[in-house]
């Protein structure tokens, strides 16, 4: 596992990454990664994913302890949900990536598997994507909403929110939520258009081939 210094340097880097291409905007979105330690870096509250310091990422120890750095994001319960249940977490990102977003308002949106099966990629890196219903920013009852997920899934949109995505590191978890915004923008581009997605034959083809963590 790299030092705490190149983690930190690299959570910087993929959030600004993240900022400059639109992904979110302002102060939004919020990202942890789990240090060698067992402990927890976290983007402070109220901060810009285009300039978050390093130094100041907001520092955890493996009991879940605030040790030093600026205060933590508001979202923290939903951040420990994701650690929680899944023990081969090592990042968590959110973001308020505005397709995904806007796919989430849609009356037909199917809560059980937000994604539709148009490329292979949405399938390889989130598996299933469940839809939360709306909460209020904040609320505990986010994390205890994928709490009652019992791990069955790395990724979930929160509506009128954001996604929020689980993976082995911070790269995986920025990759994999940067694929399901792409591929609520293809659904929202071909929205009323009919498109060829992929049949569910070749779903299954897509999570055989990849080992891909698909509950029915």
């Amino acid at each position: 596992m790299m030092t705490e210094a190149a983690l930190r340097e690299q959570i910087c880097l993929l959030a600004k990454s993240m900022f400059d291409r639109g992904l979110t905007g302002g102060s939004t979105g919020n990202i942890s990664a789990r240090t060698a330690d067992g402990g927890l870096l976290v983007s402070p509250t109220g901060t810009s994913f285009g300039r978050l310091d390093p130094a100041r990422l907001s520092r955890f120890d493996r009991a879940g302890r605030f040790m030093d750095g600026d205060p933590p994001t508001k979202e923290m319960p939903l951040h420990t949900a994701f650690y929680d249940t899944r023990s081969a977490a090592g990042a968590v990102v959110h973001l308020h990536s505005c397709h995904s977003v806007a796919l989430s308002m849609m009356p037909d949106a199917d809560p059980d598997n937000f994604l539709p099966p148009l490329t292979p990629y949405g399938i390889m890196k989130l598996g299933k994507v469940q839809l939360l219903p709306f909460f209020l920013p904040g609320d505990p009852a986010m994390g205890q909403a994928v709490r009652g997920l019992a791990g069955k899934r790395s990724a979930v949109m929160l509506a009128n929110h954001g996604p929020v995505v689980a993976a082995k590191d911070v790269e995986a978890a920025c990759n994999a939520i940067e694929e399901l915004e792409d591929t609520a923008r293809l659904a929202m581009l071909t929205r009323g258009m009919h498109p060829n997605g992929l049949t569910p034959a070749q779903v299954n083809q897509v999570v055989t081939r990849f080992d891909v963590e698909w509950d029915d």
